[in-house]
């Protein structure tokens, strides 16, 4: 069998770090964590190629090349999506499709050959099954239970074109224990949350390691710390210990729940091992929104308290805000917009609410005769898919007074610098000066420094920099093109 493996392009989003890219001449943030684990699966005879359309093109020699074409994507790639399955249909190649996007709305897509649904370590094999059986696969084979990532393989890292990439990705966990009600992530992967034994994460610190890897390792679970007695006490310790014998060679970044802040022990343990980065899901600092969709885990602390300590601790905070909820008031975009300031969390992913498929809030909304299209991929595009409580315009206006008050460049810089002020660096890795470095801080001259309206503020902080801060010039470089990608994204001059 020949197998083309296809990840769809990403549009123009937070995440995507398309404008931020072109300075370290970096074609994507992420690789396809997915596809890579499904290539492990296949039959050791089978040849594989993977096209990341992120990467590089697709091109139609590879799709007549292939046998199946396998496809897995999220609802953001939804467009890029129609487009490969056209390619395919044109060349009579058959489809195979997998991962979220599918999962959640396989109906919408009656051109597709077969769908590997939920999990693929208990979907794929049944359909290999039948085809090695010489029976016709099915169209689709999915399953209501949750797989055992103990029997989750090593992803194919050595398909990737690694030096295109600004990290790599390792899965750890599964599932979150909590119920937020605009989350799909609980109907996908359930309440439980399941954890690879921490050999097999090891075993995948190692083959990044042997493929010559360094640098950021993203680990991709949605709540790293959602089985927190296993990752303190059995995880993080191996982890510790295996980049203290290796000297360092990856920094990671993830994804937690606001009471990662309770624990001063895991804080330091997570330190010591090499964690420099979180995402956190704040979502508004308004009470009765936070318990109106379930967030308990934020209910009833100090928000700014907890950011700061985590900060503190070493570990740069970004997080996730959203306005739209009903009990919202036209209030609320300005106390979004203090908290995000007297955060000093740089990067603040602010979206308006949307309702995704199978979560409680999407029934209820559907009960209430409230929803007006598809949940649209990206919740950062000014548009959202339910009739909210408060005037659209009113919500959409407020929304955009929030994304243009914290990223016009003063604001912004202003917060860079409170975050530099209180920085704690725990890089342990000896990062050397590239070549790279030095053509990308030349970019940033150019393309910030003159050619964008926010230049002033740009010389400014550089300055700043260079007078209070001046060992962590490279990190304020970060943020100055990352400042640069946001404002791009949310269409602020």
């Amino acid at each position: 069998m020949n197998i083309l493996m296809i990840y769809p392009k990403y549009p123009d989003t937070y995440w995507s770090l398309k404008h931020a890219l072109r300075f370290i001449s970096k074609k994507a943030a992420f690789p396809p964590l997915g596809l890579l684990t499904v290539s492990a699966m296949l039959p050791a005879e089978w040849n594989r190629k993977l096209v990341d359309m992120n990467v590089t093109p697709l091109d139609s020699e590879d799709i007549r090349w292939a046998n199946y074409v396998f496809v897995s994507a999220m609802i953001t790639q939804k467009d890029s999506v129609a487009k490969v399955i056209n390619e395919c249909i044109k060349h009579q190649t058959k489809i195979i499709a997998g991962g979220p996007l599918f999962t959640q709305d396989y109906t919408s897509y009656p051109q597709v050959d077969h769908f590997i649904l939920n999990e693929a370590e208990l979907t794929l094999p049944l359909f290999l099954k039948d085809i090695q059986e010489g029976l016709s696969p099915k169209k689709v084979y999915s399953t209501s239970e949750y797989a055992n990532m103990a029997e989750t393989p090593i992803p194919d890292y050595q398909l990737l074109s690694m030096k295109d990439y600004i990290t790599m990705s390792i899965q750890v966990s599964r599932g979150c224990p909590f119920a937020c009600d605009f989350c799909e992530i609980t109907s996908l992967l359930g309440h439980k949350v399941r954890m690879k034994p921490t050999y097999q994460v090891i075993a995948e610190l190692d083959q990044l390691y042997r493929l010559d890897w360094r640098g950021f390792v993203l680990i991709v679970d949605d709540n790293f710390i959602g089985n927190k007695h296993e990752v303190k006490h059995n995880l993080l310790p191996a982890m510790k210990a295996w980049m203290q014998q290796h000297g360092y060679p990856f920094t990671f970044s993830i994804q937690v729940s606001i009471n990662l802040a309770d624990d001063d022990e895991l804080l330091s343990l997570m330190r010591e091992t090499g964690f420099t980065y979180t995402f956190i899901g704040i979502e508004t600092p308004e009470e009765k929104a936070l318990k109106d969709c379930n967030k308990i885990q934020n209910n009833n602390r100090d928000l700014l308290q907890c950011v700061a300590k985590i900060q503190k601790a070493g570990i740069e905070v970004s997080a996730g805000f959203i306005v739209g909820f009903d009990s919202d008031t036209p209030s609320i975009f300005q106390r979004q917009i203090d908290f995000i300031q007297k955060s000093g969390i740089v990067s603040a992913m602010v979206g308006l609410l949307t309702a995704p498929k199978n979560t409680k809030l999407y029934n209820r909304l559907l009960s209430e005769n409230r929803l007006i299209n598809e949940r649209p991929g990206n919740n950062t595009d000014f548009t959202t898919n339910f009739i909210p409580k408060m005037s659209y315009n009113e919500l959409i206006e407020g929304y955009r007074t929030i994304v243009t008050s914290i990223y016009s460049a003063k604001p912004y810089y202003k917060r860079v610098r409170q975050y530099l002020l209180g920085f704690k660096h725990t890089n342990l890795r000896k990062e050397k000066l590239k070549l790279a470095n030095l053509a990308a801080f030349a970019k940033s001259i150019f393309i910030i420094g003159i050619m964008t309206k926010g230049r002033t503020e740009f010389w400014k902080f550089l300055f700043w920099t260079l007078a209070r801060r001046p060992k962590l010039f490279t990190d304020a470089m970060t943020f100055v093109v990352y400042g640069y990608h946001y404002r791009k994204v949310y269409g602020i001059n």
